[in-house]
């Protein structure tokens, strides 16, 4: 049944007509009080027409994916975030002296980049039990999630969530970050998924967006008749795309640090620093899926993926 919230609360109405009616649009299980207890995720509507709020942008993906669903589009995301206690990155060295921004500020700086990604020790991997109870948690949820990792700066991991159809893949990324922050109140960690927490010589935070469709993962000339026309529609659309894939996204767009510059669109097979990536197997097999890296850790991704299936396959 539908039920309804104080959306004067949230800023989403104002106090004289509060009520923001909730529709329930998928069911988890729930990781955190076993069952029969579910976890329930649910869209936004105005009371007076039943239509989308603003910010329901779950409503406007099911409408775009319902164009040729035969064509069974899939994704696979990549979130990457950073790990935050007491206004540092773990890992990084703090003082527990006051100070006018905070109790404890940052006093200096860990290493180089170059020894975290993917690394195991205590020297070099830090909030691995919270990472570790993420991925638990998600995989008792019944979300499909494929990995982690530990990313290139520290203090910053990645879980990939995928294959998913369609609208699934918002909706189990969507509540895949609730259960994220869920589990790191539970460690006193604040998780950020700013693009870029770190100024300076730092990897940034994204949300690499691989997509595929049918055709694409079958047709033995899928590569030269579909995705490189695909990387032409991207190109032509690379500002619209660019404005809707996060903010502050410039700061970390910047042709460094493993991403293409924000200003111009780029393809290339296996390479990680243009816009988007094919991947040395489907380039050689002439078939397999894309790697759009342009959109940051804090992306929407509702907006994302029916964005990239909009312009690829629908217009």
């Amino acid at each position: 049944p539908n039920w309804n919230y104080d959306g004067s609360s949230t800023g989403q109405a104002p106090g004289a007509d509060s009520e923001v009616i909730i529709k329930p649009q998928a069911i988890f299980h729930d990781p955190f009080r076993g069952a029969p207890h579910v976890l329930v995720l649910t869209d936004t509507y105005k009371p007076a027409d039943m239509s989308p709020l603003p910010t329901n942008s779950r409503a406007p993906a099911v409408e775009i994916f319902a164009n040729s669903p035969e064509l069974e589009p899939w994704f696979g995301i990549e979130q990457e975030y950073t790990l935050f206690k007491d206004g540092a990155p773990l890992g990084w060295p703090t003082s527990k002296a006051a100070s006018g921004f905070g109790p404890t500020i940052i006093i200096g700086y860990p290493a180089p980049q170059g020894p975290y990604y993917c690394s195991a020790g205590a020297d070099v991997a830090f909030g691995r039990d919270l990472v570790e109870e993420h991925l638990d948690a998600v995989l008792k949820a019944g979300i499909n999630c494929s990995g982690i990792n530990a990313e290139v700066m520290p203090g910053q991991w990645e879980y990939q969530v995928g294959p998913c159809v369609g609208i699934d893949s918002g909706d189990h990324m969507t509540m895949s970050r609730y259960i994220l922050n869920r589990v790191a109140e539970k460690y006193g960690v604040v998780v950020s998924y700013d693009p870029k927490p770190i100024p300076g010589d730092w990897n940034g935070a994204g949300c690499h967006t691989n997509f595929s469709t049918g055709p694409m993962r079958t047709e033995t000339t899928a590569f030269e008749k579909i995705i490189k026309p695909m990387m032409a529609k991207l190109e032509a659309k690379h500002a619209e795309h660019i404005a809707a894939y996060g903010e502050g996204n410039d700061k970390r767009l910047t042709g460094r640090h493993e991403t293409a510059s924000i200003e111009k669109f780029s393809w290339g097979v296996a390479n990680r620093g243009c816009s988007v990536r094919v991947g040395t197997e489907t380039a050689s097999n002439g078939y397999g899926y894309f790697e759009d890296r342009r959109p940051a850790s804090n992306m929407d991704p509702y907006i994302v993926t029916s964005m990239i299936y909009n312009t690829c396959c629908v217009e």
